[in-house]
């Protein structure tokens, strides 16, 4: 893990992509009661990254304008977290959210708050997930819509230290037939990581508990 000195085990990163796999589910499900329409989401891989090499990632993989919604959260640890999409994909989105309804014009006019709407949705139902799993309550901000690149998006504020990294998620995303890929990002300094890693342990205890019970029953 480049630019950072919290390294997850094996089982820790687990442990970390099932429950990133479990929050994602869920808000998927939320999306889905929102929309009227099947959607998937899968998260094939979570990376802890430097917020460097998260930018690297984005401009290898995207060579366009990319548009992200961004919500802050703080708690037990925090951070920011923003939902990415390539800007090609973002009307793509809104078309599938407002079920087609909406000519080329009116889509446009309507993106803003269609892809803050989803983000808060899925940025949401993932952190609270995960929150509720590692028994600690989370608050979040109100999305906000931001263009952009990686580098801007990267960026922390100046109150972080410069060793912040980024829990990067690939995500295949699908409305009613479209796919629209895109990246959850969490952006967190490292007393928030170190944290995050001690309430990441408490849950492995706790499954493995329940399990050693589950066995003796």
């Amino acid at each position: 893990m480049s630019g950072a000195t919290v390294v997850l085990s094996e089982l820790e990163h687990d442990a970390l992509t099932e429950l990133v796999n479990i929050g994602v589910s869920r808000a998927a499900a939320s999306l889905r009661n929102m929309v009227g329409e099947q959607v998937t989401l899968s998260v094939p891989s979570v990376e802890v990254v430097s917020r460097k090499s998260a930018a690297t990632l984005i401009r290898e993989r995207e060579s366009g304008e990319l548009v992200a919604v961004r919500q802050d959260f703080e708690g037990a640890f925090s951070g920011r977290a923003l939902l990415i999409f390539p800007q090609s994909n973002s009307l793509a989105l809104v078309q599938a959210v407002t079920g087609d309804e909406l000519d080329a014009k009116d889509a446009l006019a309507m993106e803003g708050e269609a892809l803050a709407e989803t983000g808060n949705v899925v940025l949401n139902g993932c952190l609270a997930t995960m929150a509720n799993m590692l028994k600690r309550p989370l608050s979040m901000s109100l999305p906000e819509v931001m263009r952009g690149n990686g580098d801007l998006f990267f960026e922390l504020s100046a109150r972080d230290d410069d060793q912040g990294v980024v829990l990067f998620l690939y995500i295949n995303f699908s409305i009613s037939g479209r796919d629209i890929r895109g990246y959850i990002a969490m952006l967190m300094n490292l007393p928030s990581l170190e944290a995050l890693k001690v309430l990441i342990g408490e849950f492995i205890e706790r499954v493995m508990t329940a399990d050693d019970l589950g066995r003796l029953g």
